[in-house]
């Protein structure tokens, strides 16, 4: 009986879900906006990012509920946030979708050109001087293939945000990613204004940094940065103090050339201010060499056609050395 009781129950839910699907038709885009909204934290971002109004990215939302029979999201004046049915349909749906994606793509392997969209999560300093170069580049080879790149210092899942592939130092990486090099290895540039230097001094060694103000830089987990020196084997490390705190490279550089303070920063970041003579390098002989930055992606996953075009074209590259 129990079981007879049980087969009937699925039976009538079957049947409901089935009437649900007839009345409104589940499309497949609907499913791909409520990630979208999702991830992007409410309609006006999810609309932005496909070129449409937010009341069509609401509209949508609705008749996808209206379709399932049940609220995927809580809504507010100020924000957006999954239900517990939206919470365990977005955890099912990311895979799925990828899945879906994939499939579609894989019938580039069936025209003379990849196409299809790579996204990539990085910080801004890797965007600025490593990736966005390379990626320029790319394009014209693979015109058919869309590059969507999110400046982010957070550490992120990359599949959980639904990027294809990260940029992070190799110390950085989670587990189950397959990490290839990007760039060659990277040094810390120690750098103020002549204005600033000539009022307060250089410093000859990195102890001499705690009685300077250093612009400080705050990671988006709340730790503090800390500044690494090397010299001949001898290292130290020290917490900078100072009266700025920023967390981008892009605003310490503008700081320190404003003359508030003395700024750590990659040597590419700040290459042209140096030449230009708007900041001056301290300490040059404390620098420690760092890993290169590190492009990585899921080794679980199987990678879409643009992305495996992507992969090969920064595999094919050759790294300068660093130089002295």
């Amino acid at each position: 009986m129990t079981q007879i009781k049980r087969a009937d129950k699925l039976t009538k839910t079957d049947q409901l879900i089935k009437q649900g699907f007839a009345m409104r038709p589940l499309r497949l885009d609907s499913l791909e906006i409520f990630e979208d909204v999702v991830r992007c934290g409410g309609f006006r971002a999810a609309a932005l990012g496909r070129g449409v109004s937010s009341s069509a990215i609401s509209q949508s939302i609705s008749a996808l509920e209206e379709a399932l029979g049940i609220r995927l999201l809580n809504r507010t004046t100020r924000s957006v946030a999954p239900t517990e049915a939206g919470e365990q349909l977005l955890e099912r749906l990311g895979p799925a979708l990828h899945d879906i994606r994939t499939a579609i793509d894989d019938l580039n392997q069936l025209r003379e050109r990849p196409s299809g969209t790579v996204r990539i999560n990085a910080p801004a300093p890797a965007v600025d001087h490593m990736l966005c170069p390379l990626t320029f580049e790319f394009m014209k080879i693979y015109p058919a293939v869309n590059v969507e790149i999110v400046s982010d210092a957070a550490i992120i899942d990359i599949v959980e945000q639904g990027f294809d592939a990260g940029v992070r130092f190799g110390n950085q990486l989670a587990q189950d990613m397959i990490a290839m090099p990007l760039g060659p290895a990277l040094r810390y540039a120690i750098v103020a204004s002549p204005d600033y230097l000539h009022k307060r001094g250089r410093p000859d060694s990195p102890g001499d940094l705690l009685q300077h103000d250093c612009i400080r830089r705050r990671f988006p987990g709340g730790t503090m940065e800390t500044w690494a020196f090397e010299k001949d084997g001898d290292e130290v490390e020290i917490t900078p103090q100072g009266r700025l705190t920023l967390s981008s490279a892009h605003h310490e550089l503008q700081a320190a050339i404003a003359g508030a303070g003395i700024a750590h920063l990659f040597e590419d970041y700040v290459r042209d201010d140096l030449e230009q003579g708007r900041v001056v390098e301290v300490l040059e002989d404390w620098k420690k060499q760092l890993p290169s930055w590190y492009l990585y992606y899921p080794s679980r996953r199987h990678t879409s056609a643009a992305m495996r075009a992507f992969l090969e074209y920064i595999r094919q590259r050759e790294w300068p050395p660093v130089s002295n």
